[in-house]
């Protein structure tokens, strides 16, 4: 391949044709798909706050040219080892990497290499890693999980599905009935809660395992739609590229990075770096490029930002509406105790609250637009759900504040996601092209 020919991407996106034809073979990578903006309109934002922070991040050309890059970049080692699908099957594919997760590649007779290369990518800790900061972290993330995850689990879920680009994977793959609903948005769950008990993050504990199955599950989404010959590269890029899977790994830090910019800080705390090592972690055992896991909270920012104007926006109700709707109505709850119904009651309204808050500028009768109604009762519930998560939520962080507490109070808390884990269900984090819906890319 002659790579003068290709000006607009690195050599590392270029090559994906090359060492796994099977998904890139056919993309043409002398063309943007439309998806991506690369003369942003930056008028369009008004509030000049916000316009500070998208000049930010587009000030740094080298910034610019990583998230174009990325933008068509998915992930070399998982993809290859998805690759072998046809030779395989993708359930011996799963259930290698299972094997080589818990036991070493080692435990696997005649292993692919692409396995091998796939478990010694994710062994291949960075120097930067402080495994013990990264636990401190986790004992943090344990608070919010144990909080607000059970009330705003389905409404942080929907994120991926507000953009037509971003959404189309998971229509195809078929996962819009109540039932699938539920299921992937108990995984997204049960991954997040896993990698925060203690050592779970470790070489051979459940969050490296999770995370290593998530990888693959992604992959073998690249492998079938590509395959299916009914992607469109032109407009949508290549499914799943590493760009979009920043905000499910990085929001958190994203925020809170934000909220200090605003404030003035340009550091984070020592406890505050915790959570930050924490989730940067977490990304690079997903796969993500430390690139794109900025270290200060303006990187962080600025990071975002770029990722965030280089996507076209566009809400499309047949894929994006459809995927919103099958969501807010899946049964999450099937408790018919006095607390279950509370529960469900409470999530219910909160859900409902956080998608029009988060993603309807706070406008009800935009999620009535999709499908999504906010009524008196819902308002009740959500305001109910608050108020106990704000109760909760401050109770654990002054126990853990407190040194004759701190690790009772952290008991309790593995404790409780514990329950969660187990009300979650076990995770597959599997993917079946017979249930794919690929028409939905025609």
């Amino acid at each position: 391949m002659n790579e003068s020919h290709h000006p607009l991407y690195a050599p590392h996106v270029l090559r994906q044709a090359e060492e796994i034809p099977a998904i890139y073979g056919d993309v043409d990578f002398s063309i943007l798909p439309e998806r991506y903006v690369g003369d942003v309109d930056r008028e369009r934002y008004r509030s000049p706050k916000l316009r500070a922070y998208v000049d930010s991040a587009l000030a740094d050309p080298r910034r610019v040219e990583l998230v174009r890059n990325y933008t068509m970049t998915g992930d070399r080692v998982a993809d290859a080892y998805a690759a072998l699908i046809p030779q395989y099957g993708f359930r011996a594919l799963v259930q290698m990497l299972e094997d080589a997760c818990d036991g070493g590649v080692e435990a696997v007779p005649d292993a692919p290499p692409q396995l091998l290369a796939l478990i010694r990518a994710m062994e291949a800790t960075p120097d930067w890693v402080d495994m013990d900061m990264v636990e401190r972290g986790a004992r943090q993330e344990r608070v919010p999980l144990a909080t607000i995850s059970p009330f705003a689990i389905r409404g942080a879920f929907i994120a991926t599905f507000m953009n037509k680009y971003t959404a189309l994977p998971m229509t195809m793959t078929g996962t819009l009935s109540d039932e699938k609903s539920a299921r992937r948005v108990f995984e997204t769950a049960s991954f997040f809660t896993a990698t925060a008990m203690p050592g779970a993050l470790r070489r051979f504990g459940p969050g490296f395992r999770a995370a290593a199955k998530v990888r693959l599950m992604h992959s073998m989404v690249r492998f079938n739609i590509m395959q299916s010959g009914q992607w469109d590269v032109a407009t949508y890029g290549i499914p799943i590229p590493q760009v979009d899977q920043m905000p499910a790994g990085l929001i958190g830090i994203f925020l809170l990075s934000f909220k200090l910019l605003a404030k003035g800080r340009t550091v984070f705390t020592p406890e505050e770096r915790e959570r930050v090592e924490m989730a940067r972690y977490r990304c690079f055992l997903l796969g993500l490029p430390q690139d794109l896991l900025g270290e200060t909270p303006q990187e962080i920012v600025d990071l975002m930002m770029a990722r965030t104007v280089s996507l076209r926006e566009e809400y499309d109700d047949a894929t994006c509406g459809e995927l919103v709707r099958g969501t807010m109505q899946a049964e999450l709850c099937n408790d018919t105790s006095l607390r279950g119904r509370a529960h469900r009651w409470m999530e219910r309204g909160f859900s409902r609250y956080f998608l029009i808050r988060s993603f309807c500028e706070g406008k009800p009768s935009r999620a009535r637009a999709m499908g999504v109604s906010y009524d008196l009762r819902d308002r009740v519930a959500a305001a109910v759900a608050l108020a106990v998560i704000l109760a909760s939520a401050a109770s654990y962080r002054v126990g853990m504040r407190m040194p004759l507490l701190r690790d009772a109070v952290d008991r309790q808390l593995v404790a409780r996601l514990a329950r969660l884990l187990d009300s979650y269900g076990h995770a597959d984090f599997v993917t079946d092209a017979s249930q794919y819906r690929l028409a939905a890319a025609e």
